[in-house]
């Protein structure tokens, strides 16, 4: 009679307690979270067309949220995720073309990504505050 194996304590497939996601399954899950995020976000944009729609009393209330601490932060999350879903909206146009598949070409698209987010958002906020 042969021996029974011992059993291995490993697990049987990568688990995230153990696995290292790489930045562009990062930014693939981030992408997702910020779609939701901006169909959310168009709450915001029809309580302030409802409230202009409704008169200066709506409005004024609506203004007076908006420039509260929180609506500056609601709306600069809102910035936020729009620039990055629209930059990483373009890179997987290329990925359904079939460019950049190689290693090195995603993850310098993951930094362009990143890097266009942050300049994109900046620049906005710079813009709008200057008005």
């Amino acid at each position: 009679m042969t021996q029974a194996a011992k059993p291995v304590s490993r697990p049987l497939s990568p688990h995230l307690q153990v696995y290292r996601l790489p930045l562009a399954a990062w930014l693939s899950i981030t992408h997702r979270i910020t779609g939701v995020g901006l169909t959310i976000g168009t709450v915001l944009l029809t309580y302030w067309i409802v409230s202009a729609a409704y008169g200066p009393d709506a409005y004024a209330r609506f203004a007076g949220f908006i420039g509260s601490p929180i609506g500056y932060l609601l709306l600069f999350g809102f910035s936020v995720a729009l620039f990055y879903h629209l930059c990483n909206g373009i890179r997987h146009l290329f990925w359904d073309i079939g460019m950049n598949y190689e290693i090195a070409e995603t993850k310098r698209a993951n930094i362009i990504v990143l890097l266009g987010t942050v300049v994109l958002t900046a620049g906005a906020w710079l813009l709008a505050l200057a008005m």
